[in-house]
């Protein structure tokens, strides 16, 4: 009988979860809106609805388990998301157990960015390395490195988060407490934030101000251009840290890489003896938003690898 397993990917606007073969291959997904107004218990029967509906889809194949990725810090020990703006009726919840109890299946819990950066390194654009870092670009900056093929989570599993690197001694103030966060200064949420400091329209979005940026308009370009520093300040950081030999930066603003990488890798190659010397490569992630379920759906079958040994 082939073996399949189940990633879940949930976050505040959507809820995600895929079957996916040994091999990679999806072979069914259930996508919709992560309800939280309705409350947690109703959103935990939609997750073990999505799971079940899949797993009757699959009859004729072996589940091996089921990831997941939530925004926030996990404490893995005991299985509970704390930290999570975006999942405040989960915040010191026992999420992994309760779903363990309604399923009857084991559950593996996981940061989401941890998740897409494991995503990447199976089978996107990190399939030929080891080790490797990933940003992901949204209304904040997660991030997730995988070392040795494995997600480095650190000793309580806070490990990765990159969007927290200060790149500005007196920068923009941050609600983790810091000043000059890197989410600060090159998140959709910053662009926006840019925009409005500069008069380019009220309500505007991000993929407003790349509009504008694309029909030549200055300040729009200045915006991408201070977001590039800000990414190569932070990256030259990284590649100075862990040598790796790749860099991936996945989420909604890449769309504008040929706007702000020029100005990242100028920073990069100004701030980093490393880069200059390694063939460090900093590219854009391949899986775009299936990427944190491919790593939820890899995190059993890496659990029975381990297993074994």
């Amino acid at each position: 009988m082939t073996e399949y397993s189940i990633g879940v990917d949930l976050g505040g606007t959507n809820l995600r979860a895929a079957a996916v073969s040994r091999e990679g291959k999806m072979l069914g997904k259930i996508a919709g809106r992560s309800e939280l107004q309705a409350g947690r218990d109703a959103v935990l029967l939609d997750i073990v609805s999505a799971i079940k509906r899949l797993i009757e889809q699959n009859s004729d194949r072996k589940l091996v388990g089921v990831g997941m990725g939530v925004p926030g810090f996990i404490r893995f020990e005991e299985g509970i998301v704390v930290g999570s703006n975006n999942l405040p009726d989960f915040e010191d919840f026992p999420i992994r157990d309760e779903l363990e109890r309604l399923l009857g299946e084991k559950l593996i819990l996981e940061n989401d960015a941890n998740a897409a950066a494991l995503g990447e390194k199976w089978i996107g654009a990190g399939r030929d390395v080891d080790d490797l870092v990933m940003l992901t670009l949204g209304t904040g900056i997660g991030g997730g490195i995988i070392s040795h093929g494995k997600i480095l989570r650190g000793y309580l599993g806070m490990a990765g988060e990159i969007g927290h690197i200060t790149v500005m001694a007196d920068g923009n103030p941050c609600g983790c407490g810091n000043r000059g966060c890197l989410e600060k200064h090159a998140s959709a949420t910053a662009i926006v934030a840019m925009a409005k400091l500069l008069h380019l329209g009220d309500g505007i979005t991000s993929e407003g101000v790349y509009k504008l940026a694309i029909e030549g308009n200055e300040r729009a370009l200045m915006i991408f251009t201070a977001v590039g520093e800000a990414l190569g300040i932070a990256l030259a950081g990284l590649v100075n840290i862990f040598n790796y030999p790749l860099y991936l930066l996945s989420g909604g603003p890449l769309p504008a890489w040929d706007l702000f990488a020029p100005h990242m890798m100028h920073e990069v190659q100004k701030r980093s003896y490393t880069f200059r010397e390694a063939k460090t490569r900093i590219e854009k992630a391949a899986l775009g938003n299936e990427a944190g379920l491919y790593g939820a759906a890899f995190l059993p079958f890496q659990a029975q690898e381990d297993a074994k040994h």
